[in-house]
């Protein structure tokens, strides 16, 4: 296991205060506030501490309601809403300076047959063929150091290969508002199913919102010509997965307007199983 991955399993074993209260710590993130993908991961770390081990998260909901402070630990409140046959319900409230800056709801599930169908996985290359994200990255002459740098640390946990260029790396020219990028973590986990879903809901919330700006030729916040956050997110988890195997990462974005944008997306193994999908809104604004 790679020094960063441990560092990252880290951060998201959360602190426990009290019996349903946890508190978080932050890392650096590409952007001077909290990372989304990491508010949301630790609030789905609290749920999933109050819920027995045979029910697995099966969906997600989630509001960005105020920018997190990167400096100030993060209080996570659970609220246990149901606790039935089949079903378990949380919700999660994370507190800063006295005030929630985010809020999840969560719904766990005993394992079930049923029913089975899917959406077939697109083609991509395989994840072996592509760059690296760093070799990806110092290929842009155009970036600062500063800004790949900062790139690198805040992703160096996992191994994500993005198909074609990112929004960053090539923009002045729409493109089709489509990207995929293949990820997996940088060492191996153990075998709890909670952490590779938590993992999982980590990565998400790094490219999900990146076919919004190829769509319009923006390069995003790493060149400084759209300003943005996350604004709600949700997270279907369908079939069995491991966060430290590859996984394709398919997005696209159906709609912008508003000053916000709306990416899609599914997650398949390198099989070809649908583990997940993803929906996430974001505000995509161009500076004055």
């Amino acid at each position: 296991m790679s020094e960063a991955l441990q560092s990252l399993l880290d951060l998201l074993d959360l602190e426990r205060i009290e019996e349903d209260i946890f508190r978080g710590r932050s890392r650096s993130a590409v952007v001077p506030r909290v990372f989304g993908g990491q508010v949301a991961a630790q609030a789905l770390v609290a749920a999933g501490r109050t819920v027995p081990a045979d029910r697995h998260a099966h969906s997600l909901h989630a509001y960005f309601l105020r920018p997190g402070d990167p400096d100030a630990p993060i209080v996570y409140n659970v609220d246990r809403l149901r606790d039935g046959r089949s079903f378990t319900t949380r919700r999660v409230v994370a507190v800063q300076h006295g005030k929630p800056i985010f809020g999840l709801s969560a719904s766990f599930q005993t394992y079930e047959e049923g029913l089975d169908h899917q959406a077939p996985m697109p083609a991509a290359p395989d994840p072996a063929t592509l760059p690296t994200g760093e070799e990806r990255l110092r290929s842009y002459p155009h970036l600062p150091a500063e800004t790949v740098e900062r790139f690198l640390e805040a992703r160096a946990a996992v191994d994500l290969r993005y198909v074609d260029d990112p929004p960053f790396g090539d923009f002045g020219t729409p493109r089709e508002p489509h990207s995929q990028v293949w990820f997996r973590t940088h060492g191996k986990l153990s075998d709890d199913p909670l952490l590779h879903v938590v993992l999982a809901t980590y990565v998400s919330d790094m490219t999900l919102l990146d076919s919004v700006l190829l769509a319009h030729g923006r390069g995003g916040w790493a060149v400084g010509d759209v300003v943005g956050a996350s604004l709600d997110h949700a997270m279907w988890f369908h079939r069995p997965f491991r966060a430290d195997e590859w996984l394709l990462y398919d997005q696209q974005s159906p709609s912008a307007s508003g000053g916000r944008g709306l990416g899609q997306a599914r997650i398949y193994t390198q099989d070809g199983r649908l583990a997940l999908s993803v929906i996430q809104e974001g505000v995509v604004r161009v500076p004055r």
